[in-house]
């Protein structure tokens, strides 16, 4: 979903009234920028990188390991559950059994669904915030093809030969980090609606 992200978004071919003449330095970082048509940048670690996809990743991770964790609660609670039943079966009718034994393991199918649904979730996040990632620093990628006189950027991956000189991911990742930080307040705001809902 990244790649699908990213073509589209990285690939701006915007066109301008007219090139910038001189070659330009961002006045507080310490990045060149080059002077050219075409640059390149590497949507992954644009994303790896910042500190916004950095605070993503530790979230994502929080979440992950705490669904890790409340999965190996559960498997321990339904063990405990199916050797109390297994224990029970020896006093009980055949038909008692096997409607208890049904039970049980209808109850294990939800629960697996349920788990597997909220392991889904947390992939789809990741892949949604990468999106959400890049569609706020498309701005910010526009500002330097400007800066740079450059009509559009590639998705480095993608190009068969460049300079090293027409990667700006480094100065991309500085000039998003100056500008938005880790976003985790803009996130706060997006979120609040969600747990209104809920």
């Amino acid at each position: 979903m990244l790649r699908s992200a990213a073509g589209a978004i990285v690939a701006l071919a915007i066109a301008f009234g007219g090139p910038i003449a001189a070659q330009t330095r961002s006045p507080d970082l310490s990045y060149s920028l080059p002077y050219s048509a075409i640059l390149t940048v590497a949507p992954d670690r644009l994303f790896a990188d910042s500190a916004y996809g950095q605070r993503v990743m530790r979230e994502i991770e929080a979440q992950g390991t705490a669904l890790a964790a409340e999965n190996r609660r559960i498997e321990a609670e339904l063990m405990e559950e199916e050797r109390a039943l297994t224990e029970r079966r020896a006093e009980m009718q055949p038909a008692a059994f096997r409607t208890l034994a049904d039970a049980f393991d209808e109850k294990v199918q939800r629960i697996r669904r349920e788990q597997e649904a909220k392991a889904r979730d947390l992939g789809e996040r990741q892949d949604s915030a990468r999106g959400e990632f890049l569609s706020v620093a498309r701005p910010i990628l526009v500002t330097l093809m400007r800066e740079s006189g450059a009509s559009v950027i590639l998705e480095r991956s993608s190009v068969f030969l460049s300079a090293d000189s027409t990667d700006i991911t480094d100065l991309a990742v500085a000039r998003i980090d100056a500008t938005i930080g880790d976003g985790a307040e803009d996130a706060e705001e997006t979120d609040e609606p969600v747990e209104d809902a809920q």
